[in-house]
């Protein structure tokens, strides 16, 4: 019945080595509620999370659902349980079909003399997907070649195969487009009207003060306060994560674009077939030029186009001051271009090296010495100075990239590149996955780099974060460019939505 709680949480521990991730945790989820769980990176949101669906035990407390003991060892208990979850990092398994991905672990009833039927597996996923209005996808591909936000798409078809009582969501918005967003909010809508209950954590406030009827918010692994939403201001909020004052806006506060007089990069007849086509345009210094669109607009194959990354790509990308063309990821490289992509995990980071490794590996060619020796000394100096100068937070140089927040992971992903002189700087999705805090310093940074004369491209799914720090937008549709607009009176969401549309 709506407003009885069907989760709690009490007295919930959980230390990792010399880290209490979770401390005295007392939460209560009530049914036909959205409640939202909010704090910085490394407050222990996502370790609660863990310990609800099984992922990890629980150092000592208790769980009830639905009135019942409960302490699920593993995620399939809590399936059983009727809870599903998004995990923040991605919980499929590559060289499996994504549609197999989807019933992993609970294949028993399509599977006869050892076989596992796909066809019938797909049939269902399909009748699932049609249920929630959830877009077509390619069933029998391999789920490691699928683009990071139909990866998050599969594992939300896992979450509501099992057709949940509690559905939770760990950072999933942040890898849709605009128009599975709203596909999300759609079926979070029918869950609040169908009495059953979402727990979501998200660091995009504005999403989770307009969806969530409740907030918990944690601090260094402790529960600061569970509030109403429509009882609390977001600079309140701010404070009670961050445990001090945060106000005001973090985008840009000028109201007019602006940019240099030199053409840093050069594009013309752009194409990726199938994905983008006919692109021209000009990134000038000290400009910071954005591209939204829809899921299926091209808007990232164009960061990897740029970048010489993508097969197939045809067109003239030319970096003007040195005359440089750029054919190849290597002649990017020569002429400093950096480009830090949306699949942080997957395709920018070394995720099981070292936070040095991460840090100087684009520097290698300034780090050498005359004789073209690399010194240990030389780059544990250079990986430390930029740990400092991006206030990375670590254990040490040596700890691996698994071990940090997703906010620290993508500090060492723009660290890596702006700790050397650049041409100019490609940002997909900069800010997914982090906090308010990363957040701000990000922006921050990008108003300091864009002074500082360097020429920009943001490509976002976020549009607030376009309007809030592009000089332009390009508006993409169907691969092609739809509309360009310019900072002031036209830069409102209406307009790009309009256009997206």
């Amino acid at each position: 019945m709506a407003g009885e709680v069907i989760l709690r949480t009490e007295k919930l521990n959980k230390t990792f080595g010399p880290t209490r991730a979770n401390i005295d945790i007392d939460f209560e989820l009530r049914c036909g509620e959205i409640h939202g769980l909010v704090g910085e990176n490394g407050s222990g949101k996502s370790t609660l999370l863990s310990q609800i669906v099984g992922i990890i035990k629980s150092d000592s407390g208790a769980m009830h659902l639905n009135g019942e003991a409960y302490a699920p060892r593993t995620p399939l208990d809590a399936y059983d349980s009727g809870i599903g979850i998004v995990v923040q990092e991605l919980g499929v398994i590559g060289n499996l079909p994504a549609g197999v991905n989807v019933f992993i672990g609970r294949h028993q009833r399509f599977t006869k003399m050892g076989i596992v039927n796909t066809a019938k597996i797909n049939e269902e996923v399909r009748e699932i997907a049609k249920k929630w209005d959830l877009a077509d996808l390619s069933l029998g591909s391999l789920t490691g070649t699928m683009n990071v936000e139909s990866r998050k798409q599969i594992e939300l078809l896992r979450a509501l195969a099992v057709d949940p009582q509690i559905l939770i969501l760990d950072e999933i918005t942040q890898a849709l487009s605009y128009d599975n967003r709203r596909r999300l909010y759609a079926i979070i809508d029918k869950f609040k009207a169908m009495g059953r209950s979402v727990l979501m954590i998200s660091h995009d406030l504005e999403e989770v003060m307009g969806a969530c009827d409740r907030l918990t918010a944690l601090r260094d692994g402790k529960v600061v306060a569970t509030v109403r939403t429509a009882d609390i201001t977001m600079n309140e909020l701010k404070r009670m994560m961050v445990g001090r004052d945060m106000e005001g806006d973090y985008y840009r506060d000028d109201k007019a674009p602006s940019k240099g007089e030199d053409i840093v990069l050069s594009v013309r007849g752009l194409n990726v077939v199938g994905e983008i086509s006919e692109m021209a345009f000009d990134l000038y210094e000290g400009e910071i030029v954005g591209f939204c669109g829809l899921s299926d607009s091209g808007i990232h194959t164009l960061g990897k186009a740029l970048y010489g990354l993508s097969e197939g790509r045809e067109g003239n990308i030319r970096l003007e001051k040195l005359d440089l063309p750029i054919d190849s990821p290597q002649a990017a490289l020569r002429g400093a271009m950096a480009y830090v992509p949306k699949e942080r995990d997957w395709e920018g980071l070394m995720m099981q090296g070292s936070v040095r490794s991460n840090l100087t590996l684009p520097s290698l060619d300034i780090l050498k010495d005359k004789i073209g020796f690399l010194w240990t000394g030389a780059l544990n100096a250079s990986a430390k100075r930029s740990v400092e100068d991006f206030s990375v937070k670590c254990r040490d140089i040596a700890q691996e990239m698994n071990g940090l927040s997703g906010g620290n992971k993508q500090k060492v992903n723009l660290g890596r590149w702006i700790s050397k002189e650049l041409s100019c700087l490609i940002l997909d999705c900069p800010t997914r996955g982090v906090d308010v805090g990363a957040k701000a310093y990000i922006y921050q940074l990008m108003k300091q780099l864009k002074d500082d004369g360097l020429g920009m491209i943001l490509i976002s799914d976020e549009l607030l974060e376009v309007l809030g720090m592009a000089d332009r937008i390009f508006v993409v549709k169907n691969g092609k460019i739809a509309k360009e607009l310019r900072r002031g009176a036209d830069f409102t969401e209406e307009n790009i939505i309009e256009v997206m549309l």
